[in-house]
């Protein structure tokens, strides 16, 4: 009997090792498949950066923590594209625009020229001729992504829709906007002169920028796309600063186009502008107030949109292969604001667009766009005509339009998001 409890305590504790044995092996896979995973996303992301960071003739670091590369034209992202292997880069533009106003002309509205901005890494130094400053991407700007794939472009449905203001469709998006806007054309560029702000940013995955729009086809699947302006985006810089940027798609965000040189696609010429770095000064409430200067175009030869930032820096150009409704012209222009309101704990985020102020309160405290035009057909900048506006909810952000002598045609935009009547 004895020898029998032996036997049968034997034979458990046999068990028991084979369990857990069994159980410990079930272990291994998982734990060697995570590793597997790490080192394969560790390996996709340093691919990634060796793809965008490319070999620099000079290094300038920026006060801000930016390092910025001066790289050969030739090595730049835009050239892994497939079509752009033989693609010969065009170091001007065929024609400029006839009929540019003075983006200096005194204002009666401050009685002052608008102040020159600079990017901060000047401070620090320039690129010498025959390269173009690119912003460095480092491993934690891709890590805050959701994906290397998704690293450095916008999400869907972030494109304000005028004709149709369905509150679904605010809801659905988290993209709120307070824009002008004319449609009905066909339209071969826009310029704008952009007052420059600082907007706070409730969370890390939101953002708030100020921008032209440049669009071809429906707000389908196929929309055509090229932005330009400024934004405050802490998951896409890893910082609250305000930084010159540019977009494109051809496919509503989907697969195709990026921000700045994120991507192939945007071939830049100049050396003097990096895309994503830091833009400074910007304005102060009640202080002095720091416009940008904004021009996209198409060349009536070539065909691609060139890009202008103030009057003396002629970027670059985006080749109008890109495009399927770009490729002969634009059916939309918007100017405005956007912010992405993520309904922190299911309220209205308190993220700011433009200065955080509304409207009505005018030079000085609100954010504004003015000198705004369109390019016709004839190559010549012209003040919009049958120019509308919209804002999805105006108790949040508002627009308010106008028209003078010195700033033409020009809007008011902005507000603080979360406040007693945006709850």
């Amino acid at each position: 009997m004895g020898e029998f409890f032996c036997r049968r305590d034997e034979k458990s504790r046999v068990v028991s090792v084979v369990v857990n044995l069994i159980f410990l092996l079930s272990l291994l896979p998982l734990s060697y498949a995570s590793r597997m995973g790490i080192s394969r996303q560790k390996l996709e992301i340093q691919k990634h950066l060796k793809r965008l960071n490319k070999p620099a003739v000079k290094t300038i670091q920026s006060p801000d923590g930016d390092t910025i590369d001066c790289v050969h034209p030739s090595h730049q992202p835009a050239f892994d594209h497939p079509f752009l292997k033989n693609h010969t880069i065009q170091l001007r533009p065929s024609y400029h625009p006839e009929g540019l106003f003075d983006d200096n002309k005194i204002s009666s509205n401050n009685k002052e020229k608008s102040k020159s901005i600079t990017q901060l890494w000047h401070l620090n130094g320039r690129c010498p001729e025959g390269t173009i400053p690119i912003r460095r991407t480092k491993k934690d700007d891709v890590l805050r992504a959701s994906s290397v794939k998704r690293f450095g472009k916008k999400r869907h449905r972030s494109i304000p829709k005028p004709r149709s203001a369905d509150p679904d469709l605010v809801n659905e998006s988290g993209h709120q906007h307070a824009i002008a806007y004319v449609e009905g054309g066909k339209y071969y560029g826009a310029k704008a002169i952009i007052n420059v702000w600082e907007p706070e940013i409730q969370q890390s995955n939101e953002f708030s920028l100020s921008q032209l729009w440049i669009l071809g086809g429906s707000f389908g699947e196929d929309l055509n796309s090229i932005e330009a302006g400024w934004q405050v985006s802490p998951d896409l810089y890893g910082d609250n600063n305000t930084r010159l940027f540019t977009y494109w798609t051809s496919d509503a965000y989907q697969a195709t186009g990026c921000y700045n040189l994120l991507c192939s696609g945007f071939i830049q010429i100049n050396n003097e502008i990096a895309m994503g770095a830091s833009i400074f000064p910007v304005s102060g409430f009640r202080g002095s107030q720091y416009d940008i200067s904004i021009l996209v175009w198409k060349d009536p030869k070539e065909g691609h949109w060139w890009m202008q930032f103030g009057n003396d820096y002629v970027l670059g150009y985006w080749p109008s292969f890109l495009f399927s409704y770009l490729a002969d012209s634009a059916s939309m222009i918007e100017w405005g604001g956007e912010v992405v309101n993520s309904q922190p704990d299911g309220e209205h985020t308190s993220t700011q667009m433009g200065s955080g102020r509304f409207p009505e309160e005018g030079f000085g405290k609100a954010s504004y766009f003015r000198n705004i035009q369109i390019v016709d057909g004839s190559n010549n900048l012209k003040a919009p005509k049958g120019v509308g506006s919209f804002t999805e909810q105006s108790n949040c952000y508002d627009v308010q339009s106008g028209n003078n002598g010195d700033w033409g045609s020009y809007f008011y935009y902005g507000g603080p998001g979360k406040n007693p009547n945006c709850p």
